[in-house]
């Protein structure tokens, strides 16, 4: 990213020597995120971040079925970037229907198969859930919509699943699928939407100079597309043993955060990069200061609650008590014991002072 914006800093769109190098190095980069999804290079485009690919995806997608009806389905713990605009899309007339996850935090293709209808357009379904770590049946969910020979499209938030879990948008058949680049240790600010080739005429995000093949127009973000890259390359090396890593790791921080009094498991996350626990009847905003002012940094949610009740937990059903001190433990490749053997310390300490009966 560096070399991008002190060498290499051109406008792709430009028409001279350092554009044309500008645009040769975006178009090398969408190759190499593409061929991490398994796509081709022209079926993605650049967007600011998740949130946008979101908004896009789901505001074009009920456009695109506009002739056809009104009727979206989606889940009642996605994140707001989904949540949020749908909300917008009531307001103008489109039918919701939101699935409840179980005790566990799952979702079955059975679900979505009793709420598809005629008049329904859009399937909004994230393929990990960025609190619980509960991977959803996104493939399920497209091979029912091939049996049904519905026209409605399937739209999947991969943003915590990418280079996590099996993320196969072509061969499943999903329509599009947004992604994000600071998950997988790339640069805040750049994300990606796919576009099955399948849609035609699909509606632009933003009309203007015609970047991104007229779809998403603005200059292009060159040092933080190149660094989504490049941590997509850097992920990519060795991912298997990356992944059985974080696997490994959380299963070691399972086991020993239940040796703590009054920690209790929350759902039945399989992606191997979430852990979701609660220290039972204690605020996790209080947990996660706590433990924050010792350097051990876990989050009480998505970041995007900002301290509000998590709409996940409720959707859930869980106990108050449960909800109230829930908290998510995050693991990447670099993460090691010693991290988890910290948390656990910080962990038990703040229990034993807080909770000296249990």
């Amino acid at each position: 990213m560096y070399r991008v914006l002190t060498e290499q800093f051109g406008n792709p769109s430009a028409q001279y020597p350092l554009g044309f190098e500008a645009r040769s190095l975006t178009e090398d980069s969408r190759a190499v995120i593409a061929g991490a999804l398994g796509c081709k290079a022209d079926s993605l485009y650049f967007t600011s971040c998740g949130t946008e690919s979101n908004n896009w995806a789901l505001r074009s997608a009920a456009w695109h079925g506009r002739r056809t009806g009104k009727h979206i389905i989606t889940t009642a713990v996605e994140h707001s970037a989904v949540l949020e605009p749908l909300r917008a899309l009531e307001q103008e007339g489109y039918e919701v229907t939101r699935l409840r996850p179980d005790r566990s935090g799952n979702i079955t293709a059975e679900q979505v198969a009793n709420a598809l209808r005629e008049d329904t357009v859009l399937i909004s379904m994230m393929l990990v859930n960025n609190e619980t770590g509960c991977v959803f049946p996104v493939e399920e969910v497209a091979r029912l919509l091939r049996q049904r020979e519905s026209t409605a499209l399937l739209h999947c938030d991969a943003v915590q699943g990418f280079l996590k879990v099996p993320c196969h948008p072509v061969s499943w058949g999903v329509d599009l699928m947004s992604l994000s680049a600071h998950k997988i240790g790339g640069p805040k600010g750049i994300g990606a939407l796919y576009i099955a080739d399948t849609l035609k005429n699909f509606r632009p995000l933003l009309p203007g100079g015609g970047q991104e093949r007229g779809l998403r127009s603005g200059t292009e973000a060159t040092a933080q597309i190149a660094g989504f890259a490049k941590a997509v390359e850097l992920r990519r090396d060795n991912l298997a043993e990356k992944l059985a890593h974080m696997a490994a790791l959380k299963a070691y921080c399972r086991e020993k955060l239940l040796t703590i009094p009054g920690v209790e498991p929350v759902g039945e996350g399989t992606a191997p990069h979430i852990l979701c626990m609660s220290l039972v009847g204690y605020p996790s905003a209080n947990i996660v200061n706590e433990l924050g002012e010792k350097g051990v940094c876990i989050s009480a949610g998505s970041a995007c609650h900002k301290g509000r009740p998590s709409h996940v937990f409720s959707a859930m059903g869980l106990p108050k008590k449960v909800a109230a001190g829930t908290f998510r433990v995050s693991f990447g490749p670099d993460t090691t014991e010693a991290d988890v053997d910290a948390l656990y310390e910080a962990l038990k300490d703040h229990q034993a002072r807080r909770f000296p009966m249990l």
